[in-house]
């Protein structure tokens, strides 16, 4: 039985189905994206959206949607679906959807009648094409396909209106067209698998309603340019594939290549599988350079998530290989970085002051992950530069104190993940010794310590007398600075600025490796992130008793600005504190962690089928929020499931 499957009761309620999405991507960066019932309902949604490098760094909407048209005796039934302004809905092709499923790819059947439809839509690995194949499955009668495109050629983050500008003329390709609506942009091939008859009726269809993007504030209406239709008899067993890419592809080799691309495919017939088909998504792969895109469909590659991202979407299950090739380009960027260069390649916000510390996290699982030893020869050299680095002082705001703690100056600029600002000031002013930064500090210090001291040169091994030197004075200032007398850890502090605000970054001083607080002490801490902050969506990044507690994300941006970080629940910060639990409460902390683990299944059917939303509101019904797909919570989940995997086998 196929695990992500869809009836025709839950597909004709479009209150449910509407906000359900799908996500199919690529590793050229383009991908495909919209409704489980076909209606479009944000500006970044499409059926072939890429990037366009000649015009600017963001994706651009080229097929918007594409309608189906069954035609038997005259009798047209449209299987499409728009949303209009004022809750209206042309056509409402919905009814027919008898089942959605996605075992490798999502499928359709449609029922019109005697008509059985099936509808498969797959996305092309390695370049920029869009497969869409129809079969009729049953037809008591001749039969007609008809297909209508709706063309956008517009940035994902722009509309598209009606205008006098935009080319609607044609140019004929073997069974199909290509079209070019505004200069600077390239041809968008359409054809089909077999002889098809395109009719020229160019015509705006306006006021098209995109709910999401009314919701989060934002303009909501726009117009798309149909420039007429595709139309060809289909028979029974027959199938007919509609292909939308950059360039001209033979219309023979259509059935053969769409074929291929699915055989490649993995199924997502479990809950693990479909994490790993999600962790597999936010592979980029540009000149060469392979990238972590840190979340679909606004995101692109930034430097701490992509470190923070990385063990979990490749080592938890078993891709070491990816690890390395991920990493040989982040190298790239932090040898940048550390020599004053611009950075070379796309990967952006390398100077933020943690960065480097979630870089040496990212080598040291690799280390647990493989051995040791390989992690030494493969990115010793590299870590001695990051580490020399930072105790150096030459990073422009991270300074290692008379005290051995870290400092960084966060007063008018957000430089941890919790980065939300407003008016260019941050939200939350994170400022002086923050308690992450110093946690990761800790253990990059002692994992050097430990790394070198097992596998380095004499000459390192004698060096390394500093580093111990160093973690010893760490570990009493973290301490004395950030544990009080309620048993868990202040957020930080800046001088006489102490922030006693309950928040999840705490829990890395427990979850690292190298911890500097005792036993009794992560009890203390994990106790009341436990009581305050977990949620069966993630943890909370306030606790509701602190001050400023503003769980739902909703309503416009500077609404939802004010809430990103003041009580919304991260899926992400779970594989940390699961993390932490088990080494608190070791096999007993198994049936909780499986308990955790469930309340994140349940998620793959309710937003963007398979995958896991950025954020969750803070407060019940603990909906779901923010990008629809987000690298570091698949990441997070995915490492919390190896994690227990390998846990029940050492205690077995």
């Amino acid at each position: 039985m196929c695990y992500l499957k869809f009836d025709k009761a839950q597909m004709t309620n479009l209150q449910d189905s509407l906000y359900k999405e799908l996500l199919i991507t690529n590793r050229s960066g383009a991908y495909c994206n919209t409704t489980l019932v076909g209606c479009n309902i944000r500006k970044y949604h499409g059926l072939m959206v890429v990037p366009v490098p000649s015009l600017d760094d963001e994706n651009h909407v080229l097929l918007s949607s594409l309608d189906e048209t069954v035609i038997q005796h005259g009798a047209e039934f449209n299987l499409g679906l728009h949303k209009y302004q004022g809750e209206n809905y042309s056509p409402k092709g919905h009814k027919y959807i008898l089942s959605f499923q996605w075992d490798k790819v999502p499928t359709w059947i449609y029922r019109i009648g005697g008509v059985l439809l099936k509808k498969e839509i797959a996305f092309r690995t390695d370049d920029y094409r869009l497969y869409i194949r129809y079969t009729l499955l049953e037809a008591h009668s001749a039969t007609t396909l008809r297909l209508k495109p709706f063309l956008a050629f517009r940035s994902v983050r722009q509309w598209t209106h009606e205008n006098s500008v935009a080319d609607s003329s044609y140019t004929e390709v073997t069974n199909g067209i290509r079209m070019c609506l505004y200069k600077g942009y390239p041809d968008l091939y359409m054809q089909t698998s077999c002889p098809s008859q395109f009719h020229y009726a160019p015509d705006w269809y306006r006021g098209l309603d995109y709910p999401k993007e009314r919701e989060r504030g934002y303009d909501s209406s726009e117009d798309l340019l149909v420039p007429g239709y595709f139309e060809m008899p289909i028979k029974k067993g027959e199938p007919i594939i509609f292909t939308a890419a950059l360039s001209e592809e033979s219309t023979d080799a259509l059935e053969g290549l769409m074929s291929q691309e699915i055989a490649q495919l993995d199924r997502r017939d479990s809950f693990y599988h479909c994490l790993v088909n999600a962790a597999h998504q936010f592979n980029v792969q540009l000149n060469g350079e392979h990238y972590i895109l840190a979340g679909y469909p606004w995101f692109k590659c930034r430097a701490r998530d992509m470190f923070i991202a990385m063990p979990g979407l490749t080592l938890s299950i078993g891709e070491t290989e990816q690890y390395e090739r991920y990493m040989e380009t982040a190298a790239r960027a932090i040898d940048d970085y550390l020599n004053k260069r611009p950075i070379s390649v796309k990967i952006y916000e390398m100077e933020q002051p943690d960065t480097l510390l979630w870089a040496v996290w990212c080598i040291q699982q690799y280390g647990r992950y493989v051995s040791r030893q390989s992690c030494y020869e493969k990115y010793g050299a590299l870590l001695r530069r990051i580490m020399d680095f930072i105790l150096d002082g030459k990073h422009n705001n991270l300074k290692v104190a008379d005290n051995s703690l870290l400092y960084a100056d966060g007063r008018d600029k957000a430089i941890t993940w919790m980065n939300s600002t407003q008016n260019g000031r941050p939200i939350i002013p994170r400022s002086g010794y923050i308690v992450e930064f110093n946690a990761l500090w800790y253990n990059a210090v002692r994992f050097y310590e430990q790394l070198f001291g097992e596998n380095g040169t004499p000459e390192e091994q004698a060096s390394i007398a500093r580093y111990a030197e160093q973690a010893a004075r760490i570990e009493q200032s973290f301490r004395a600075t950030f544990l009080n007398e309620h048993g868990y850890l202040l957020d930080y502090v800046d001088g006489q600025m102490m922030d006693w605000s309950v928040r999840p970054n705490q829990l890395f001083a427990i979850a690292l490796d190298f911890s500097p607080l005792t036993v009794k002490e992560w009890k203390g801490v994990l106790d009341i992130c436990t009581k305050e902050l977990v949620t069966p969506k993630g943890i909370r990044s306030l606790s509701p008793k602190s001050g400023g507690y503003n769980p739902m994300y909703v309503g416009p941006q500077a609404q939802r600005d004010l809430a990103y970080h003041q009580g919304t629940a991260w899926p992400w910060l779970t594989g940390f504190y699961l993390e932490a639990y088990l080494k608190v409460y070791k096999m007993s902390g198994v049936n909780y962690i499986e308990r955790q683990l469930i309340g994140f299944e349940e998620e793959l059917f309710y937003h963007c089928v398979g995958t896991i939303q950025e954020l969750f509101d803070g407060n019940p019904r603990f909906s779901g929020r923010g990008a629809i797909s987000f690298a570091m919570n698949v990441s997070g989940i995915l490492r919390a499931i190896r994690l227990l995997e390998k846990y029940k086998i050492e205690e077995n």
